[in-house]
């Protein structure tokens, strides 16, 4: 996908730009100290020494005189190390030194001059800079002392241009890397610009491209993708349920229209009760797929996480178990309850009251061991930890392995149980009421039968 234009009109490349500024900034201010503190350091020691011969040389006249203060000037004249020295008479003529005359510019006593001297002998003579300080002696005697500073000087030169190429080359590289982030990150934007448009399209098995790097947009894709995933599950389940409603709902429909066709042609009107009173049951089993499918589309929807409140999940165990005990005794099978109280959980009694309805009455039908004789049922509560675990066994036939996960969709239901009453929707509301709670559910394998398992976190008062 071709990059985008608008590369200096990014987020990234202004943050760049800015962070660049600021660094550029901060590194000027830096040198810029490390300058003037450098080149001042060392114009003061050299001012300071100029200073101390000054008052040395003062000294030396105030105690030997003119001549012995010559004698010191020549002296040092002849010493190799930049010094210059300079004494002249009442009349301005030049007694001892290594300075030819006076620098021009000199009109008062006491003061600092810059001037240029020559260094060397033709043909290989240079012009250096020199810094002195000339102070008027008594008698009428002039004394100029200085040193020759242009190492100094292009020592600075050397510090300020250095500065400027270090922030220029900032600003060079910091643009040019902003410019070249930008221009991948604009390119990752696009990609994923044109992902979202193909999904747009109704691709929904489309997916945000991943770089690999790990980094922001690698998570945000990540999640995306993520969420990408739910609603394609969510419109494939959509889908399904729709397909499986509309067929669950075409027979019994159907029956019910021939039903009443039938018994409106045998003009009776015992017909037409039995009719009626069939027509009153299908009319039941659909009501009861339907509230079904809307407990389960409540649960995933997460509308009625709001009533969750702090129960003992024990109390519903045991009111469960006490309504479906006689039915149990009644088909000659057994149904043990083994919890204590104590199962505390944060949920919505009616829903959980409801998940266990459901398991119990499957295990009461798919539970027999053989058709002769009646399921044997466990129903176990117990805390583990900080989770509540409760337990539905029975020995009968069954989930096998490959069928557990599709088990728990909607409008499911295996080959072995057609035979029995029931529109699949059993476990799919359990599986929902459960992901509503936090909790999880398993199916295993009891040796024989089934053993389903229900997690659900265990409240204390800190949560």
């Amino acid at each position: 996908m071709p990059v985008n234009n608008s590369i200096f009109q990014t987020s990234t490349f202004r943050l760049a730009a800015i962070y660049l500024l600021v660094f550029a900034a901060s590194a000027a201010g830096i040198l810029g100290y490390v300058y003037y503190t450098t080149v001042g350091l060392l114009e003061r020691q050299t001012e300071d020494t100029i200073h101390a011969e000054i008052l040395g040389l003062a000294d030396q006249y105030r105690l030997l005189g003119v001549a012995g203060l010559v004698d010191t000037v020549q002296r040092r004249s002849r010493d190799a190390g930049g010094a210059i020295y300079l004494l002249e008479g009442p009349n301005q003529a030049r007694i001892a030194g290594n300075l030819d005359a006076m620098p021009p510019g000199v009109t008062q006593n006491q003061i600092w001059i810059d001037f240029p001297i020559t260094v060397g002998q033709e043909p290989v003579a240079v012009q250096h800079t020199a810094r002195g300080f000339q102070v008027e002696l008594a008698n009428g005697y002039d004394l100029l002392v200085g040193r020759d500073v242009n190492e100094l000087r292009q020592f600075r030169d050397v510090i300020r241009e250095a500065i400027f190429w270090a922030v220029g080359m900032s600003l060079v590289v910091g643009l040019g890397g902003g410019y070249f982030m930008s221009r991948n990150f604009l390119r990752r934007v696009d990609a994923i610009t044109g992902a979202t448009r193909l999904i747009m399209a109704g691709d929904l098995s489309g997916r945000m491209p991943v770089s690999g790097a790990n980094d922001e947009l690698d998570r945000l894709s990540g999640s995306l993708n993520d969420m990408l995933s739910q609603i394609e599950r969510l419109m494939d389940g959509m889908k399904e349920v729709s397909s499986n409603v509309a067929h669950d709902l075409k027979t019994p429909l159907t029956r019910m229209r021939a039903r009443i066709e039938d018994a409106l042609r045998q003009d009776n009107a015992l017909e037409y009760k039995t009719a009626l009173d069939q027509t009153i049951e299908e009319c039941d089993k659909l009501l009861r797929t339907f509230n079904a499918l809307l407990s389960i589309a409540q649960a995933e929807s997460g509308q009625m996480r709001q009533g969750l409140q702090p129960l003992d999940l024990f109390d519903t165990l045991r009111d469960v178990v006490e309504l479906y005990e006689p039915l149990a005794d009644e088909a000659g099978g057994s149904l043990k309850l083994e919890a204590r109280p104590g199962l505390r959980v944060r949920g919505d009694r009616q829903l959980l009251a409801q998940v266990l309805n459901n398991l119990i009455d499957n295990a009461m039908k798919y539970g027999q061991t053989s058709a002769d004789k009646p399921a044997d049922i466990e129903v176990i509560g117990r805390v583990d930890a900080q989770t509540v675990i409760i337990e539905v066994a029975d020995h009968g036939i069954g989930v096998n392995l490959e069928d557990r996960e599709r088990v728990l969709g909607r409008f499911v239901r295996l080959d072995e149980s057609r035979s029995k009453p029931g529109n699949g929707l059993g476990l799919s509301l359990v599986a929902s009421v459960m992901t509503l709670h936090s909790g999880q559910i398993q199916l295993e394998n009891n040796r024989p039968g089934l053993r389903v398992i229900l997690r659900l976190p265990l409240y204390t008062e800190a949560s």
